[in-house]
C-alpha cells in the first residue's frame, strides 16, 4: 500500500533570478527611455518659448 500514495503533482518552480533581472532592466530602461523623451519635448517647448521672446515675437508683458 505505501506505493498507493505516490500522485504525481505539478512541480512548482520559484521566480528566476537572472530573467527577473532582465526584465526589471527592459522596464527601466523603458520607462527611462520614455521620461528622457518627455523632458526632451519640454525643454524643446521652453526654448522656442525664450526664442520667440529674445526676437520680439511675443511679450510677458500685459498690454493696456
Amino acid at each position: 500500500m505505501a506505493g498507493a500514495h505516490k500522485i504525481a503533482h505539478a512541480t512548482l518552480k520559484g521566480p528566476s533570478v537572472v530573467k527577473e533581472i532582465i526584465i526589471g532592466t527592459t522596464l527601466g530602461l523603458f520607462a527611462g527611455g520614455l521620461w528622457k523623451m518627455h523632458h526632451w519635448n519640454e525643454q524643446r517647448k521652453v526654448r522656442a518659448f525664450y526664442d520667440m521672446l529674445d526676437r520680439g515675437e511675443i511679450s510677458v508683458v500685459v498690454e493696456e
